[in-house]
């Protein structure tokens, strides 16, 4: 149905390493460290335990970092941070590591190593290619604020009532996460991850860090790149993000990509009207889509049977359709119209039968406590590190202001998040100060991290290059979307540390 990587927004415990403690890691705002060291051992946690036999499978070894809680307090309670390592085989012309992150953020990457080995071709040989789960997330200490659902986003509705039904919803989570949780919140900051990363950097003997990061990991490879600028090697930013503009305010710059993507998809699906029945035209299909959204604010849909019921209002139904939207391939498209099929026949009030097994995972994993972890792990992540505005009144006006032009995700993504009830965060937002010859990825049609991010985010590094993809809704594309043209352009920087001469633009 999707691409195995975790988005902005999208949709265990750390057993079995050998760990070793530090004292602290220099770099900003830090004290100085010892450098730890790692005992690589099996990444399989048990029998059921798929990703570490995949990792196996591969030949990965995986170990524990032991880092402080509290980079202030570097002494005082610590955490581990769950890494994996495919070795470089050509020890002769290694390059060094690659640490990877898959983004989210909360997005758990100790089981990508073998994925970006194969995407890296013959230059897979010449790195160690490290794996991460970030502080909070995965097998490093996870977070878990024992909430009900696991999306990361619900709609503002149709009506006054339910956003100030939406009001109390977030709040709630807010402070079920202070009384699960309260006392880690402080410290899920980004930057204390990029801390965390310099702590790797130097458990691995490196002197500098290559990096390939996608999605919030742009944010994050930036944030590195600006704490330790001595310390960023070769750097891959994939569908990169405007790090002015992350954090809670980021979600309105994703609705016009987000209403330009599903308009595209309607037009797919028009095409297709002999299989799905949604409409000739995209507009008769983008009429039904909305339809389905109104009928979902009268009653609530009922999808499904048995013990896969679930009852969706006009809150949740648009998370369903920003999901697939991630990707304009062929098996994502497919699947959205499946999900708008089986919405526009709830919306009649006829019964939908048992739903498809995408689907009904889907649902689980969204709208169920089964993905409380990762989606409070995101949520901790970005409220740590930005402000959002406390009074509901401003999103209700956003919300307001955007329902005729962008009626399914303007009262999504304008809508308010558990962040408006949060502790405010205790470092300022990182400013780009030091350049970064970074090689930038991004889509101009990106409908998570939109393209105008990936430019701003050049303009920002002089030294950069842009690799933009164009006439494509994509997010996140090296080793994903199978585009030639970037995959090789990645490929060559990260194997001769040479950035192309000029800007690159690659056609679908």
């Amino acid at each position: 149905m999707t691409r195995p990587h975790i988005t902005l927004l999208g949709a265990g415990l750390a057993l079995g390493f050998a760990m070793t403690g530090i004292t602290g890691v220099t770099g900003a705002g830090a004290a100085a460290a010892a450098t730890p060291q790692l005992r690589w051992g099996s990444c399989v946690l048990g029998p059921d335990d798929r990703e570490g036999q995949e990792l196996a499978a591969a030949g990965a070894e995986c170990a524990g970092v032991r880092v402080p809680l509290d980079y202030r307090r570097p002494q005082g309670r610590s955490l581990t941070v769950a890494i994996s390592r495919i070795r470089a085989t050509d020890r002769a012309h290694r390059i060094g590591a690659l640490l990877l992150d898959d983004g989210g953020p909360g997005g758990a990457t100790i089981g990508a190593p073998p994925r970006v080995a194969a995407a890296l071709k013959d230059v897979a040989k010449r790195y160690d290619i490290i794996g991460m789960d970030p502080r909070f997330v995965g097998r490093s200490n996870p977070l878990d604020c024992g909430w009900p659902v696991g999306s990361g986003i619900t709609s503002a509705g149709n009506s006054r009532a339910s956003f100030e039904r939406q009001v109390a919803f977030h709040k709630d989570l807010a402070a079920k996460c202070r009384a699960n949780a309260g006392d880690l919140l402080p410290h899920a900051s980004t930057r204390n991850t990029a801390r965390d990363m310099d702590v790797i950097r130097a458990a691995l003997g490196e002197r500098k860090l290559n990096y390939l990061g996608v999605s919030y990991g742009t944010y994050l490879g930036t944030v590195y790149g600006q704490m330790f600028p001595g310390r960023a090697g070769r750097m891959v930013l994939d569908g990169a993000l405007d790090p002015r503009v992350y954090g809670p305010a980021m979600l309105p710059t994703m609705i016009g990509p987000n209403e330009h993507a599903l308009a595209d998809w309607a037009e797919w699906a028009a095409a297709r009207n002999g299989t799905y029945g949604l409409g000739r035209t995209g507009p008769e299909v983008l009429a039904a889509v909305r339809g389905v959204v109104a009928a979902a604010g009268r009653a609530p849909l009922v999808l499904g049977a048995g013990a896969d019921t679930f009852r969706l209002d006009d809150t949740q139904v648009p998370f369903l359709l920003f999901g697939p939207l991630m990707d304009d391939g062929d098996g994502n498209r497919a699947f959205l119209a499946d999900v708008v099929k089986v919405l526009g026949t709830a919306a009649e009030g006829r019964p939908t039968g048992p739903l498809s097994a995408d689907l009904a995972d889907l649902l689980r994993h969204s709208f169920t406590g089964m993905d409380s972890a990762p989606a409070s792990a995101q949520m901790a992540i970005i409220c740590a590190d930005a402000a959002a505005p406390r009074d509901p009144e401003v999103y209700w006006r956003a919300v307001e202001a955007s329902r005729a032009e962008h009626p399914v995700f303007g009262p999504a993504l304008n809508n308010l998040t558990p962040c408006a009830f949060w502790e405010r965060p205790r470092e300022r937002r990182t400013e780009v100060r030091h350049d970064l010859p970074a090689l930038i990825v991004s889509a101009t049609g990106d409908p998570r991290t939109p393209y105008p991010g990936a430019v701003a985010l050049h303009g920002l590094l002089p030294s950069s290059r842009l690799v933009t993809l164009q006439g494509v809704n994509s997010h996140g594309l090296y080793g994903f979307y199978g585009n030639a043209c970037v995959d090789a352009a990645v490929n060559a920087y990260l194997g001769t540390g040479r950035l192309p001469q000029a800007d690159l633009t690659c056609g679908r």
